[in-house]
């Protein structure tokens, strides 16, 4: 993949910008995307040591990437993302976020995040609502199934936003706010990511899989999951990152 060097200046020329939190959790198949669309991407890691840019100001889009620390940890770079957020949609320039960053851009606009009762990880289905805002992000398709790591969520919707999709156990899967997105899914995943992921899966994970089996899909079948619905996941992820492209401003 043809990465931007993150060493550039957050001044140069480039139509997105994309905050990543951890090493752990990088732009998979976003990047994949935009290099293959041709589109110039600047890439910022907190967990790098990298510099979030004062002003999202000259950006085109805004890509906001998961991890696993909470939303609600109190992190300098957590609080700066909030701010780069609420600046983009001062300036009219779409935010698209994936799992934390969904979070973040709940709380950036006035929702609020929390623990769920039990964690969702794995490949599951997702209903969406069947709105407008619902079939031009998602299309026809109203049960996908996407691949979920988390155990917290927005709870709780910014003011004026629309819920788009849900889950079993997660109500609050999606929302559009404006010209932007918030997913609580990881629609960027790729099998690299998730081999990777189940490498080093952390302590809770075996413990989530034996409590929580309605909701937390054990390595094989996560395996044999990701064989049936790759696939479908990149296609929308292509149709999501078109959407929200079509609202960058000119």
């Amino acid at each position: 993949m043809n990465r931007p060097d993150p060493t550039r200046t957050p001044h140069a020329a480039a139509d997105v910008l994309v905050l990543q939190h951890l090493f752990e959790d990088g732009p998979g198949y976003l990047g994949e995307w935009l290099d293959a669309q041709g589109i110039t991407w600047h890439l910022r890691c907190a967990e790098a040591g990298d510099l979030y840019p004062a002003s999202v100001r000259g950006y085109r889009g805004v890509a906001v990437l998961g991890g696993a620390w909470s939303a609600n940890d109190e992190r300098t770079t957590l609080r700066q993302a909030e701010a780069l957020i609420r600046e983009a949609d001062t300036l009219g320039i779409p935010v698209i976020g994936h799992c934390l960053g969904g979070q973040l851009m709940a709380r950036a606009f006035g929702g609020q995040v929390q623990r769920l009762p039990q964690p969702e990880v794995g490949w599951w289905p997702i209903e969406h609502t069947g709105s407008a805002a619902a079939l031009a992000w998602f299309g026809e398709a109203q049960t996908p199934t996407v691949y979920q790591w988390h155990q917290d969520s927005f709870v709780a919707l910014p003011p004026g936003a629309e819920l788009l999709a849900s889950s079993t156990t997660c109500a609050h899967q999606a929302f559009a706010l404006g010209p932007h997105l918030a997913m609580q899914f990881h629609i960027e995943i790729t099998p690299a990511k998730i081999h990777d992921w189940l490498q080093t899966p952390g302590e809770a994970y075996p413990v989530q899989v034996l409590l929580h089996r309605d909701s937390v899909q054990d390595p094989a079948s996560m395996n044999a999951a990701t064989q049936r619905h790759q696939a479908g996941s990149q296609a929308l992820a292509d149709r999501i990152y078109r959407t929200w492209r079509a609202r960058w401003p000119g």
